[in-house]
């Protein structure tokens, strides 16, 4: 492993963070507590957090559950945050990723700051979630340019979570190497389109990567070995690693308006854009023709019975923004699933691949839509992409609202707005993480 790379984990200070990278690390923590928040009602979440509690023990060091108060070890606690985090698909990604860092990079910062035996400064910890992002987006394009399959985002975000890990517990440099290797070694390497077509609660393996990480940082602090990481090592993805500290890959991701896979995403906006336009209600519609790239129509479920397969869905959120005029959590919820309106267009609607989109994914994300209404009428979209990536950004006030909106109904205002001043206040000289953490950790 290049010394490069292994400097930057170990020794990266807030100092050396350009003003835009720390400003986009504290979006990032804002957006994942709104999707925390977001998660914390789902069965998945429940049955997570009951799991970690009672089978991995919280031994001589603990770390708390988000938004829970309950203790499980460091490795459990990151387990559950990140499947929290998951479990409501409301997260950052990177498009050359095909998936997310945030959801084990958070989680891994929490659980070690939590046992961390002197207070962590807020400068440390969000210099942590810097180093964590940045670690896990070039091992998820690596692992992309590299592997055979398409593998969930917990195969290469572990790689984010065990560098922070490595840096919280002052490895050594053979440390860092052995840490780094355990994590791919250990990582998910799930088959990510398998959820695509039969969505489930495993999903992106973004629990299972933090959950990863963590133990690979903890093993390699006991002599533990793992390496060498492939995906960081191999002359083939020398490229990737060679401008760490330079280029600042954090910068390049997007943030998602709407709870749903990012893939669905271009079709709902296209057809959001339609109904604005021409005024259009959902029942003068006859149907509704997609045209998009291959792994959108893959989402091909109609008529969802859970929030999972709602979230892996293209033409169930389709339908619900054009019948509802927005796409939020009420949308993936029991009652959106038997609404008559939904059901019929989602059931009919017509789904097709388009080359040139195929040709631009993953870099871009493509969808047009098409109205065929009842007096016979065609009302076709623009070619659309996604609002949110770097070239699309959502402006800071849709991103605040979208915090609002997840973190109230669960924590109330107070405490929101205490958790925005205490992540507001983390790059101050003199500010400790605890504030934040408390916040981030006891019961509503």
């Amino acid at each position: 492993m290049k010394s490069g790379t292994i400097g930057f984990i170990r020794s990266l200070r807030f100092s050396d963070l350009p003003r835009e990278v720390a400003d986009q690390a504290r979006v990032c923590v804002l957006d994942l507590v709104a999707t925390a928040c977001g998660g914390l009602g789902t069965k998945l979440s429940r049955i997570i957090r009951d799991h970690a509690v009672e089978q991995f023990g919280n031994g001589s060091r603990s770390a708390r559950l988000m938004f829970d108060g309950r203790r499980a070890s460091p490795v459990g606690a990151a387990l559950a945050n990140g499947m929290t985090i998951d479990a409501f698909d409301a997260h950052d990604g990177h498009v050359l990723t095909k998936g997310h860092a945030g959801a084990a990079v958070l989680p891994a910062a929490l659980a070690f700051a939590d046992i961390a035996e002197e207070l962590l400064s807020g400068r440390d910890f969000m210099t942590d979630i810097v180093v964590g992002y940045e670690v896990a987006i070039r091992a998820g394009i690596a692992t992309h340019r590299t592997a055979c399959d398409y593998h969930t985002s917990g195969s290469w975000n572990a790689l984010g979570a065990a560098a922070i890990g490595a840096r919280r517990l002052g490895l050594d440099a053979s440390g860092v190497r052995e840490a780094l290797g355990i994590a791919e070694y250990h990582g998910p390497r799930s088959q990510m389109m398998r959820c695509i077509d039969s969505p489930t609660m495993v999903k992106d393996g973004s629990g299972w990567g933090a959950m990863t990480g963590v133990s690979a940082a903890l093993l390699a602090a006991s002599g533990f070995t793992g390496a060498p990481a492939l995906v960081v090592e191999s002359e083939q993805v020398g490229d990737l690693w060679a401008d760490l500290g330079q280029r600042w890959r954090m910068l390049e991701m997007y943030f998602k308006p709407y709870p749903v896979c990012r893939w669905a995403q271009p079709a709902v906006e296209a057809a959001l854009a339609l109904v604005r336009q021409y005024g259009i209600r959902a029942d003068e519609i006859a149907t509704v023709e997609v045209a998009t790239f291959h792994e959108a129509v893959r989402l091909a479920a109609r008529t969802p019975r859970t929030t999972e397969e709602a979230q892996y869905s293209l033409p169930h959120p389709v339908a619900a923004a054009i019948v509802r005029g927005r796409l939020a959590g009420d949308e993936l919820g029991d009652a959106a699933f038997t609404d008559p309106e939904i059901r019929r267009l989602s059931a009919g609607m017509a789904l097709r691949e388009r080359g040139d989109f195929n040709g631009r994914f993953p870099a871009e994300r493509y969808a047009q839509v098409s109205f065929v209404l009842r007096d016979g009428r065609r009302l076709d979209s623009a070619d659309t992409t996604t609002r949110g990536d770097p070239s699309t950004p959502l402006p800071p006030d849709v991103l605040y609202t979208k915090f609002r909106d997840l973190a109230d109904p669960v924590l109330g205002r107070e405490r929101r707005e205490g958790i925005e001043r205490a992540v507001d206040a983390l790059i101050e000289p003199s500010v400790r993480a605890g504030g934040l953490i408390e916040l981030l950790t006891t019961a509503p």
